[in-house]
């Protein structure tokens, strides 16, 4: 699929990157905030779908793909991160999104609605909610900031099939391929293959999952409640709790959901159940 890159600077003057598809400007843009060490290239095959009547945009977090790594790693935190989309907000003169938010993109996205709600314009949140379970929460900070290192993106796959199979267990070998592939980056003077983010982030991630201070998130999810919004859960998540789920639906019980089989923590936005309840989401907003 083709796209547009483009950089913009962070308030502390890092270049920071994002990818735009499409052209038509009629509609709102889709925003798409990846997971925590994940990046724009996640979005590829859905900014595709859904770039033919509105720009669709994907952003590198800072430390993460493309991005310029922060040299001060503390600025690995949700924060920093909302203050750059604001940041990046401005630089295209976006007033309304759809926010699209895989995991920690869309933990910003709640962030959001609880400081600056008037951007956004809908919300699909991608197995995620305003708590992570404790067994999901573990596993992230085991393997977050490991310098894991293969000869080949073929063998990177392998690998993360082998790790991940849980969550996906019915996907073909060529998809573990399409995954890895913006999750890792040759490094040209080890000649071979890396995570494609600063590993500085697990260092950062550890030390606010055991600081005393924990950002209580459920008052921001309730900014979501006069917002259009649809929420997916992977029924193999270890993120996201059946009974968390449920007291989204609580508390906000006009989102529209759906539960797919087969998935964990993150279903990939191109399964047949998902696109049959997206694409009517996003022709509505």
């Amino acid at each position: 699929m083709p796209y547009r890159e483009g950089t913009y600077q962070s308030q502390d003057g890092l270049n920071l990157y994002f990818r735009t598809y499409g052209n038509l400007e009629e509609r709102p843009p889709i925003l798409c905030l990846s997971g925590l060490t994940r990046n724009s290239g996640d979005f590829d095959r859905f900014a595709e779908r859904y770039s033919k009547d509105r720009i669709v945009y994907a952003l590198d977090y800072r430390g993460r793909g493309n991005s310029d790594y922060d040299p001060h790693y503390q600025n690995y935190n949700p924060q920093t991160y909302l203050g750059d989309i604001f940041s990046f907000l401005n630089h295209q003169g976006i007033e309304k999104a759809l926010f699209v938010g895989t995991s920690l993109g869309g933990m910003l996205t709640m962030g959001f609605a609880g400081l600056a709600k008037q951007y956004i314009h809908a919300v699909l949140l991608n197995d995620v909610g305003p708590e992570i379970a404790s067994s999901g929460e573990s596993r992230i900070a085991g393997y977050v900031g490991q310098d894991v290192r293969f000869p080949s993106i073929e063998e990177a796959a392998r690998a993360q099939k082998e790790q991940y199979l849980g969550a996906y267990p019915d996907v073909p070998d060529e998809e573990w391929l399409r995954m890895a592939k913006p999750a890792f980056i040759l490094d040209q003077t080890a000649g071979n293959y890396r995570p494609n983010y600063d590993l500085a982030i697990g260092k950062a991630l550890a030390e606010q999952l055991t600081g005393e201070e924990k950002i209580d998130l459920w008052p921001f999810f309730e900014g979501l409640k006069d917002i259009p919004t649809l929420a997916l859960r992977g029924a193999l998540s270890d993120v996201l709790s059946e009974e968390t789920f449920a007291k989204m639906l609580d508390i906000h019980p006009d989102m529209e959901t759906l539960v797919l089989q087969n998935r964990g923590h993150v279903p990939l936005l191109d399964e047949p159940e998902a696109l049959a309840i997206m694409d009517p989401f996003f022709a509505r907003y």
